[in-house]
Order: structure tokens, then sequence, then C-alpha cells
């Protein structure tokens, strides 16, 4: 299973920003608006680690760290617009096991997640599954089907490499248009639709026999996992 990681973030493209980054890398995520129902959740479900800002609209993060380590010892990175090194100092001697400033980058982000998450011993590497007809190269932004490269547009690339990444995983519209494009809040529900189209269309042109998008009526769409 993939480590599970919680992210506490009250501001939207942040929350966003941070959810894409380590989606893309394999992770399991869940995103809360606020820090009191963390405790509730860590009740209930196997966290590996938690993502938390310190300035949340409810309980300050800090505060947060220290009622959940009266209950887990689950690895946290502290996430936070304070750079002056005391505050770095005190969440981290309060039981905090990284530190990061806004702005931040999403690939050192994740980079971090993993290196808090072997000090740990959990997965160093998310157990994700990529159909094994697809090959993602990621320095060169190229994707290849069967042994054939595709010749797809920036957001087709996107929503792809996402479909690979979480075979089986069924994304509503709203979800991919919030992982893959740069400003969801400007595109519409249709423009999905017709990157699958799109993408159906170039799949087919290599395999007219193997249709591997399955449409999920009224919920949206998720790449097989046994083609």
């Amino acid at each position: 299973m993939n480590p599970k990681i919680l992210i506490v973030e009250d501001e939207p493209a942040i929350a966003d920003t941070i959810q894409y980054a380590l989606e893309t890398e394999g992770f399991d995520t869940q995103c809360l608006a606020a820090g009191r129902p963390v405790l509730e959740i860590l009740e209930s479900a196997a966290i590996d680690l938690i993502v938390l800002d310190i300035g949340l609209p409810d309980i300050s993060g800090i505060e947060l760290c220290l009622e959940i380590r009266k209950q887990s010892p689950v690895p946290i990175i502290f996430l936070t617009a304070r750079a002056a090194e005391v505050d770095r100092v005190v969440g981290l001697e309060i039981g905090g096991d990284d530190y990061i400033t806004k702005p931040f980058s999403p690939r050192e982000l994740a980079a971090r997640v993993r290196a808090v998450l072997r000090r740990g011993g959990a997965t160093t590497a998310p157990a994700a599954a990529p159909a094994t007809e697809f090959v993602i190269d990621e320095s060169r932004r190229q994707i290849t089907y069967f042994d054939t490269p595709l010749e797809l547009s920036h957001y087709e690339y996107r929503i792809l490499r996402i479909f690979i990444q979480h075979p089986g995983h069924v994304y509503s519209r709203e979800r991919l248009m919030n992982l893959a494009w740069d400003e969801p809040e400007s595109s519409m529900d249709r423009t999905v639709d017709a990157h699958i189209k799109n993408l159906r269309a170039k799949l087919k042109s290599v395999r007219p026999d193997n249709d591997p998008i399955v449409t999920h009526r009224g919920v949206g769409y998720s790449l097989k996992e046994v083609i």
C-alpha cells in the first residue's frame, strides 16, 4: 500500500499544490482545512505522515502537534510562513520531524516527505503499480504506449500520467482539473471530456482493440488496472 499523507492546510491553492506534488510521486493523500479533525482521523485511519500548517483557523499547528504527540508518533512536517530560527527550533523541539517555510518547492517537499518516511522506517517508495504497457519518461515529458511514443498535448500528458500512476483510481472531472490544470478555475468540466476523447483516439491509433480508459458515468474516469 502507498504511504498515506494527511495534508492540513487552510489555503486551497497551497493544499492543491501539495496534493498534486505528492500524488504525482505516488503517495495517497487526504486534505483538511482545519486542525481539530486530525485527532479523530488518527484514531480511525492509518496515517503515515502529516504535512501540518502552523497558521490554521481553529488551532495553531504547534498546539495541535502537542496534542498529536499525546496519542501518536506519526511523523509531522511543519509548513509555515514563519522563517525565524526560533520558530523552527520550537517546531522541532515539540515533536516535529521537519520544517519547511513558504514559499516552497513542491519537489523539495516531496523529497523531504520521502526522507522523513525513510528515517521512520516507512516505505521509501510508494507502491504504485503503473500499467506495464505504459512507460513515462519524466525528463522528456514523453509517454510510450506499447513501445510507441505518444504525441500528447500539455494537459493530455498530465492527465495520462495521473492515470498511469494510480491505475484503477476513479478521478472526477473536478479532481483531474485540480491535479492537471495550472488554473483549474478558468476551465470547464467539459474540457476534461475533450482531452479524454483525444487521449482515447491516440491510444486507439496504437492499439485499436484496446480502450484502457474507463468512463464511470456520473462520477469520472479511471485507467484499467488489468488490460
